[in-house]
């Protein structure tokens, strides 16, 4: 990119400079080592004889051309600003209703469902199991009841819907496409998002449920079903997000989250006889954006880089959309602390804009109040409030990948592109993801950098405000969420209402059907749908998947 006469320039402007560095310094003080979040070196200044190798159509070309460095459309946000998409869900179909409704009059342009812990599990209210955690952490989906509910008022023809739940991804998505029907809304009119990855469960989440064989199995069911019936769904959205949360550094996000896309095309590849440009332009991701500015925008960077290639070269990916990789956001959740929670919203707005600059489709950005209850309406209207300041205030959308042609921001995209490919190299000489989590490679990855991160934090190597440093005792009085325990009581009431006044014998019969093409390797997703339509509820399909399947225990990997 520079020719040798200026190379040679900054080479030697380079070193004057370091001379004066050192003098200036004094050889008093211990030298500080500054590193990311993740813990990767960097180093104090960065010219061009960091990018002197890069060729720029190879590796950041323009936006809408491969390798899609600069992003997936040629004209990014200038065409259409990326999506304001809320997580959100909490206590009754009712409850998170309202919010939806508050939400979408305040500027939410796309839903996403947040599922309590019993629904996530795919145990019913009723259950023994679901005792005290009902609505909790989520909204309580127990039936198609709960989902006419949870969508009333809504048109899912012009609303996109992403759900966030894994194990019970079929019947959620079921559920979704049977509601269309009854709003008289085709199915090629539908767009949304079911979560449905399954792998990233094995490794960080932990809301598994059947093992993982078979889990991979449901996945590529809603895969093909959904390339040949629901063509603008994304039928999974392969997942970063958690494991990140769960203690990962930037280059392990990216590299496990690649490793695991690429497990998913090889098994539908490799069971359904589908060509990859059939079913890969739905193909989504799903990130972290962390605290650490440059580190999050040169990741997403990188993911494009990478998973460009990956399609092209290893799959033969021929069409430019299975070239594509789009993925949502979401803001930290594990950066945000309870002491001085207000500080969050610094926090979140500092994350919000590294992911659009770094080019997302799809933006969650967490509230202030989340590490101490679940968002009251306040602290998600600021959170709302603060992407659309980053959209329409502050500028960032006005051009196309600013930040390209930054020798700081190109040297370190690099650089987590050659060790996210280091990673993927060594999960390809285990045998592929599902034999790397059969040896706890990415869970004991995992473990050991969240280790050197809390490591970091208690020997005050890394600040993390008001908690390692600047801390007060004062507390900021905040508003917080709470859910009527009396929800219990009425959510166990409406499910044994719905068994009650359904068509039982319709039910059993719906429910042999989805137990025989469990068994038989028929694509369960026809069959769920039929029995979700009977008002069977989801755990009753759950459990014909764990009696055939069987049930996952953890090893526990430490």
């Amino acid at each position: 990119m520079f020719d040798a006469k200026t190379l040679k320039q900054v080479c030697d402007g380079t070193a004057e400079w370091s001379e004066k560095v050192k003098g200036g310094a004094g050889g008093a003080q211990e030298p500080r080592r500054f590193s990311t979040v993740s813990d990767l070196e960097i180093k104090p200044l960065y010219t061009p004889d960091d990018t002197k190798d890069l060729d720029f159509a190879e590796t950041i070309g323009h936006p809408g051309s491969f390798p899609f460095t600069r992003g997936c459309q040629p004209d990014m946000y200038r065409g259409r600003v990326w999506t304001f998409r809320m997580f959100s869900g909490f206590g009754s179909a009712e409850d998170t209703n309202r919010r939806y409704h508050h939400l979408l009059t305040h500027g939410e342009t796309g839903l996403s469902i947040a599922y309590d812990y019993p629904s996530l599990m795919g145990y019913d209210s009723d259950s023994p199991r679901s005792h005290a955690e009902i609505g909790k952490c989520g909204v309580a989906i127990d039936s198609l009841a709960d989902f006419e509910v949870l969508m009333d008022g809504i048109p899912l023809g012009d609303v996109t819907v992403s759900h966030t739940i894994n194990p019970p991804a079929t019947i959620m998505w079921a559920m979704n496409l049977a509601l269309a029907e009854k709003q008289g809304v085709g199915w090629n009119r539908l767009g949304g998002t079911i979560q449905n990855d399954m792998l990233k469960e094995f490794i960080a989440q932990k809301t598994f449920m059947c093992p993982i064989e078979p889990s991979v199995r449901l996945v590529r069911d809603t895969i093909e079903f959904g390339s040949k019936h629901v063509p603008r769904w994304n039928t999974v959205s392969i997942s970063g997000y958690h494991m990140r949360e769960a203690g990962a550094t930037a280059v392990q996000e990216l590299a496990f989250t690649l490793a695991d896309g690429i497990t998913y095309v090889q098994d539908v590849l490799d069971h359904t006889g589908m060509e990859v440009d059939v079913f890969a332009p739905r193909l989504s991701f799903f990130f972290d954006s962390h605290i650490d500015f440059f580190e999050e925008i040169a990741k997403f960077r990188a993911a494009r880089r990478i998973w460009a290639r990956v399609m092209k070269e290893r799959f033969k990916a021929k069409n430019p959309r299975s070239l594509w990789m789009r993925f949502h956001t979401q803001t930290a959740g594990c950066s945000l602390t309870a002491q001085q929670p207000l500080n969050n919203v610094v926090r979140t707005a500092t994350e919000a804009l590294a992911a659009a600059l770094g080019g997302t489709q799809s933006l969650h950005t967490n509230s202030y109040d989340e590490t101490l209850a679940l968002p009251s309406d306040q602290a998600v209207t600021v959170a709302l409030r603060t992407q659309q300041i980053i959209a329409e205030e502050t500028g960032v959308t006005n051009t196309i990948d600013p930040l390209a042609g930054s020798y700081f921001v190109e040297a370190l995209t690099r650089e987590m592109e050659e060790k996210a490919l280091d990673y993927i190299e060594k999960i390809d000489k285990m045998g592929g993801m599902l034999a790397a989590i059969d040896q706890g490679f990415p869970q004991l990855e995992i473990a050991d950098a969240a280790y050197r991160y809390q490591r970091q934090l208690d020997s005050n190597t890394k600040t993390l405000v008001g908690v390692n440093k600047y801390v007060t005792e004062a507390k900021a009085p905040i508003e917080l969420l709470k859910i009527n325990e009396k929800l219990e009581e009425e959510q166990v009431k409406r499910v044994n209402e719905v068994k009650r006044t359904r068509d039982n014998r319709m039910v059993s019969q719906a429910l042999g059907d989805v137990r025989r093409a469990c068994k038989g390797g028929e694509n369960v997703m026809p069959h769920v749908i039929e029995a979700v339509k009977a008002y069977a509820t989801e755990q009753e399909i759950c459990d014909v998947y764990r009696e055939v399947f069987g049930e996952y225990r953890d090893p526990g990997f430490f």
